[in-house]
């Protein structure tokens, strides 16, 4: 009877594992596809059951991180940020971009052109939703993957500090209470004012720990695992430019205005020079009228040799 017992056990457990193996292959084939129900069902509880955890007499800040490619990534987009909206959160940043890896351009006619540029896009997110719905939006961004690359969920425990917070208020307040009792003066007035901001600072603490609580901060980067090809019709710029590169008349036209207006900064260069032209002139003149005079001065046998 025992050997049966144990005969059976083995059994089962063999076929237990035949069954748990067929299962993980079916996952796997069926990974690209549609899955199982059970398998969608372990999947979404495994993410709520980590970001909708919760212990007792425990007070948790949650973030999460998600890095995952998308069939297409203003659709995701799209989705998302309604999503979020409707499970009571907003958006507080989205920076959708496409990066171009390519771009080139080719001539189809005289006049026309294919302006082809290949890029991948790509969107990095940052939404805050409420604590108590990250679990489902990180479900339904879950759908949206071809592939996940990368997912972190952070839970910060902020027991203590929330407790440190209460008992820093009780003090913030009995030191008011005690400066309160102290005679007017500039001291009082000093420390009052310190007291204050302290308490400020306090409770703007207490508000962000508060915020933080009650809203989960969400990072996502998504883009497309393939480049995308987008073929924009332009204009045939090279032959624009060779029908307009040169033209005769044109060239001409333009050669003998330039003339004319060489020649006339010529005249007006000449112009501007009038007192060297004048001083220039008479000391040619005198020159050569000293030159006549000494001509006329020398003795007839010198003139005659000369001449």
């Amino acid at each position: 009877m025992k050997t049966t017992y144990i005969k059976l056990s083995f059994a089962a457990t063999l076929l237990l594992g035949i069954y748990s193996c067929k299962k993980g292959e079916a996952t796997v084939i069926n990974n690209d596809s549609t899955a199982s129900a059970e398998y969608a069902e372990i999947a979404s509880y495994s993410i709520s059951s980590v970001a909708t955890m919760k212990v007792k007499d425990k007070q948790f800040i949650k973030t999460a991180d998600v890095n995952m490619e998308v069939k297409d990534v203003y659709d995701a987009t799209i989705s998302i940020e309604k999503s979020v909206q409707e499970l009571g959160g907003f958006v507080i940043h989205s920076n959708l971009r496409s990066n171009v890896l390519s771009e080139d351009s080719y001539n189809t006619s005289d006049t026309e052109a294919m302006l082809v540029k290949k890029y991948q896009t790509e969107n990095t997110m940052q939404v805050r939703v409420p604590t108590e719905n990250l679990g489902t939006l990180l479900t339904f961004i879950n759908d949206k993957k071809l592939f996940l690359n990368s997912r972190v969920i952070n839970a910060e425990d902020v027991t203590s500090s929330i407790k440190y917070a209460e008992l820093e208020g009780k003090r913030i307040k009995k030191t008011g209470e005690n400066i309160s009792q102290l005679k007017i003066n500039k001291d009082k007035v000093n420390i009052s004012n310190d007291n204050m901001s302290e308490e400020n600072q306090q409770r703007l603490a207490n508000m962000d720990v508060t915020d933080n609580l009650k809203y989960s901060t969400v990072d996502i980067y998504i883009k497309e695992p393939q480049l995308r090809v987008a073929e924009i019709a332009v204009t045939n710029t090279t032959n624009i430019d060779n029908k307009y590169q040169f033209s005769f008349l044109y060239s001409a036209k333009n050669a003998f205005v330039e003339g004319f207006y060489i020649i006339q900064r010529l005249i007006v260069g000449l112009i501007m020079i009038w007192p060297f032209l004048i001083i220039s002139f008479f000391t040619f003149y005198f020159y050569r009228k000293n030159q006549s005079k000494k001509k006329g001065n020398l003795p007839f046998a010198e003139k005659s040799s000369a001449s």
